[in-house]
């Protein structure tokens, strides 16, 4: 009986290793079958092998091995656009790694998880999975790759048509320091920059950066990278109509190619003889082996025939019980997933076309408000500036104060919603932060000095005097601050603090407080203040007015900025608002930029305008604002008669309104420039959530002015243009 149970286990004991052996030996051999047809892109014959090697893992209990096949199947997945499978895949992969031992691929899973939301639009998830990414990067060491990580983030961006977010990673791996293991990366980047700038049309940028990827290229000597650059400096001399430069880069790619052919057959002939060698001799040992092993399994076969049948039908059975009752509970549970997962998906789809229907409402209104604002704020300043009766000039410069207050309310919903449509980039230019705040400083002790409040600025003398950064926002985020503490103090105190949080050599974090002694917040309207139209209470809003956006906005371009805004406050006691950003440090100098000299009337007069405009009340305003300042006006109301009329009659300057019946203000604009290249033409339009300068511009206008017209503003870009 002994003998009989020593003969079992030292069976079940072979027979485990051999399926071991086997196992690893599927794993490899499916691989090699996937990664052929992957070769061949026959997509779905890979799939079927990863997945019969995902079977065999399982199998055999091997968890690595698991995860990895995971990954690879949810990166054939992601190849194919295929996103939902592929994100799959990728937590499933992270999952099981998460047992494991941190590892490369574990990176690349969490990476990828990135590049699939960046590539579906959703780019805080994927930004959570990037800095994953990054983190176990740094604990594993691996610092290095982080070049190749941050092209796949810039090559998903630019696939998701983020075409300014793309330029920006790609920028960030070009201004590493020259490197041989990061060669091919910066090559790869400056191409790519390349092929972004020639769709946005910057084609002295454009130019620029294929030149310098071919210059990288040629330090590593690599064709293939040098040949798909050279094709890429031909197709940017084919759009810009060069075809002499295009066709000779044309032809140096096609010579390149054929180069690189030829060294592959070459290669190609002396690899298949050495490997005809190895098999060769490989065979001989592989017959020798086997003829040792049949010999030895016949001797051992008649001993073990009984025994094996035995264990074989008591595996079965009991294999098969598992699988009947694990295939039950599966299909259970495969009900109910599909059953949620098909309610989250209804939810989701509702909740994003609420937002969706909000913004573009929103964004409608406010649109459609600027026209009949323009209106009102026009008229305003015709009868300020027409000598009106005392008792008449109380009830204008109420009618003004009025108009400007709807326009910042109605700049302040766009702003919102802009910031909302991730339509709102940040900017990285180079800025005084001491200036700026000695100016924000200077631009409100009016207001200070209405409500007799001590009004204290504290700058720390550490901090640089260059940074980069976006000005425009951070000053727009400090004013709004600023403006409610004086707002909301009387008699009281307003300090300004900025401090050196943290410095490094490239990077620095400023500290900011704003303090004040005024009315303060209830504790329980602390998280709800920074909610659209809140303000604490309704006698709140009464006595003191405003949107109650301002929050709102400071909020949301705090976060957009990477800094997150904190609150404490006392009622009676006041209030205190804190935040760190972080900004680089430019060491080169500003350069000193002069202020333009203001306007003067002569400049403008006598000068002859065409005013394209089809509102009546508009057309009125603006020739009589143009015509006290004795300019000629002619006014037409349609785009097609405009075109005709100007290529027979010139005039010194065009208002183009942007929205026309027929055909609008950039279709008639880009038909004007077809003949006409020198006339200034300035878009007069209500900006809405779709439309930005920079698009009113390619279409071939000088400038922008924005309804409703700010007068000062107004004769400022006209004046621009007449020396």
């Amino acid at each position: 009986m002994k003998y009989h149970l020593l003969i079992l286990v030292c069976f079940f004991n072979s027979f485990l290793y051999s399926q071991s052996k086997q196992s690893t030996d599927s794993v490899s051999y499916y691989n090699k079958l996937a990664n052929s047809n992957l070769t061949e892109k026959k997509y779905n014959q890979a799939v079927f092998f990863i997945k019969k090697s995902i079977d065999f893992c399982e199998t055999a209990n091997k968890p690595e091995s698991l995860a990895n096949q995971t990954f690879k199947l949810g990166k054939i997945y992601y190849n194919q656009q295929r996103y939902e499978e592929a994100l799959k895949n990728f937590h499933k992969s992270v999952s099981l790694f998460d047992k494991l031992k941190p590892t490369c691929t574990k990176i690349l899973a969490l990476h990828y998880i990135g590049a699939t939301n960046t590539a579906k639009g959703n780019y805080e998830i994927a930004n959570i999975y990037y800095k994953k990414a990054d983190n176990l990067l740094k604990e594993l060491k691996l610092v290095d790759h982080a070049e190749v990580l941050d092209y796949q983030k810039a090559m998903a961006l630019k696939a998701s048509k983020n075409l300014p977010m793309a330029a920006e990673t790609f920028k960030k791996i070009i201004q590493k320091p020259d490197n041989p293991k990061i060669l091919k990366t910066k090559t790869d980047s400056y191409y790519q920059l390349g092929l972004i700038e020639t769709k946005l049309k910057r084609n002295d940028s454009a130019l620029v950066y294929f030149d310098n990827a071919l210059d990288y290229s040629k330090k590593s000597n690599n064709l293939i990278q040098k040949s798909k650059i050279i094709l890429g400096i031909s197709q940017y001399y084919k759009k810009n109509r060069n075809f002499d430069l295009a066709y000779s880069y044309l032809d140096e790619h096609y010579q390149i190619e054929n180069y690189i052919v030829k060294l592959k057959n070459a290669k190609l002939d002396l690899n298949e003889f050495e490997k005809f060698k190895k098999n060769q001799s490989l065979n001989n040992t592989l017959k020798r082996e086997s003829d040792e092993k049949i010999q030895l399994k016949t001797y051992r076969y008649s001993k073990l025939v009984s025994i094996l049948a035995i264990a074989l039908i008591s595996i079965l059975s009991l294999l098969s019980l598992a699988l009947y009752k694990n295939n039950i509970i599966r299909n259970q549970n495969n009900l109910l997933l599909r059953e949620k997962n098909k309610e989250l998906i209804l939810a989701k789809n509702k909740a994003e076309k609420a937002s969706k229907a909000r913004s573009e409402f929103l964004s409608t209104v406010s649109h459609e408000l600027r026209t009949p604002l323009n209106a009102i704020n026009g008229i305003t300043h015709l009868l300020l500036e027409d000598n009106p009766k005392k008792n008449q000039l109380k009830y204008l410069e109420s009618l003004k104060f009025s108009g400007n207050y709807l326009t910042t309310f109605i700049n302040e919903i766009l702003e919102i919603n802009k910031i909302d449509s991730t339509k709102v980039e940040v900017d990285h230019i180079s800025f005084n932060l001491k200036e700026l705040l000695f100016n924000i400083q200077s631009s409100l002790k009016e207001l200070a000095a209405a409500n007799k409040n001590y009004f204290n600025l504290e700058i720390d003398e550490s901090i640089p005097d260059n940074l980069i950064g976006d000005p425009t926002k951070l000053s727009q985020i400090i004013l709004n601050l600023i403006n409610n503490a004086l707002k909301f103090t009387q008699n009281g105190h307003v300090n300004v603090i900025a401090k050196l949080y943290a410095s490094e050599e490239e990077n620095a974090t400023i500290y900011f407080e704003i303090v004040d002694t005024g009315i303060g917040i209830p504790e329980d309207k602390l998280q709800t203040v920074f909610e659209s139209f809140s303000q604490g209470s309704i006698e709140v809003n009464r006595k003191y007015g405003g949107t109650g956006l301002g929050l709102t906005i400071v909020k949301k371009l705090i976060e957009l900025l990477g800094g997150e805004i904190k609150l404490k406050s006392e009622v009676g006691k006041g209030s205190t608002f804190t935040f760190k950003l972080n900004f680089k440090i430019n060491r080169e100098p500003l350069e000193i930029i002069e202020e333009a000299k203001p306007y003067s009337d002569k400049q403008l007069k006598h000068k002859s305008i065409l005013l394209i405009e089809d509102n009546k009340i508009n057309q009125m305003i603006t020739r009589k604002m143009l015509e006290n300042k004795a300019i000629l006006c002619d006014i037409i109301d349609n785009g097609e008669e405009a075109v005709e009329i100007l290529k027979v009659k010139r005039f010194d300057m065009i208002l183009m309104d942007v929205h026309l019946p027929g055909i609008n203000g950039t279709t008639a604009t880009k038909l004007i420039r077809e003949f006409d290249k020198s006339t200034p033409i300035i878009a007069l339009t209500a900006i809405s959530l779709d439309e930005n300068r920079d698009m009113l511009l390619s279409f071939g206008m000088n400038d922008v002015i924005t309804k409703p017209f700010v007068p000062d503003e107004f004769y400022s870009i006209i004046a621009k243009f007449f020396d």
